[in-house]
């Protein structure tokens, strides 16, 4: 018996999939701090290469989910840092532009990319946060401010792009680049909340368009955003995250920077075989 193009079994376990995807993402980000995309991405990928999803496209409609998923979870975030006054709305104001320009690209390149390359910038980016969590340190710091201009409408930018291609609301890109302008690591959380906000809005609508019309699509997706994805993760996170935030307070900053950057690494490793 089919209902919605799927056996009914297989319905099941996507629903219970993705519910679980939703209960993972909430859990893991509540407790490493971080967007709920970097975890999102690879367990949606699992998911729909499980249930034989075509595989020119599971990346691109993993993406693309983690990145609607990000909207309501950043209106929310936003909302409660600017309330408290941490979030830098001038910089969020340089950053309209040049995150909107790199989004556009991003959508493009999404459009047109091999399902191999978006593995490759999510592997590989990854893994240099990786990195940067193992061996980096609190004192390290490039310049004593944000460096406005150019160089702050390329790194913009390039936040855009990489997110958009990543799934990801750029949190991991604007905490790296604030606390390395010697921003307050509050300031910088806040304020990477905004940054999602202005990437997945205009991110999930250039993935709609990209796979507007694929006839390898599963059934209630608009694009390369599943619906079934969207409607059962938000929740699950949103309840999940508490949980997560709980467990954070009984490990020191210093294991939970080691085990996120162990997580990274083990993405890293699992897209890299898929590569081979």
């Amino acid at each position: 018996m089919q209902v919605f193009g799927f056996d009914i079994i297989e319905l099941l376990v996507l629903i219970s999939a993705l519910i679980g995807a939703g209960l993972i993402a909430g859990v893991l980000a509540g407790l490493l701090g971080v967007g709920g995309g970097v975890i999102l991405v690879p367990v949606l990928f699992q998911v729909f290469t499980s249930i034989k999803i075509d595989p020119d496209i599971v990346m691109h409609l993993s993406v693309g989910t983690s990145l609607a998923t990000i909207i309501p979870t950043s209106i929310r975030s936003v909302k409660s840092h600017m309330a408290k006054g941490a979030v830098d709305l001038d910089l969020l104001k340089t950053w309209l532009w040049p995150v909107l320009i790199g989004t556009l690209f991003g959508s493009v390149i999404a459009a047109y990319a091999d399902g191999f390359w978006l593995k490759a910038v999510f592997s590989g980016v990854v893994t240099i946060v990786g990195i940067k969590l193992l061996f980096g340190k609190e004192d390290w710091v490039l310049a004593k401010d944000i460096p406005l201009g150019w160089i702050n409408n390329l790194v913009a930018w390039v936040m855009g792009m990489f997110s958009t291609l990543m799934g990801i609301g750029g949190g991991t890109f604007a905490v790296t680049y604030m606390t390395l302008s010697s921003r307050k690591i509050h300031q910088a959380i806040a304020t990477s909340s905004g940054l999602g906000l202005l990437i997945s809005v205009p991110a999930t609508v250039g993935y709609i368009v990209a796979g507007w019309g694929n006839a390898s699509l599963p059934a209630f997706s608009i694009g390369f955003v599943n619906l079934w994805g969207v409607a059962l993760i938000i929740p699950a996170t949103v309840f999940a995250a508490p949980l997560g935030v709980k467990l954070a307070h009984s490990f020191s900053r210093r294991t939970l920077e080691i085990t996120f950057a162990l997580l990274l690494f083990s993405v890293a490793i699992r897209f890299g075989i898929s590569l081979l």
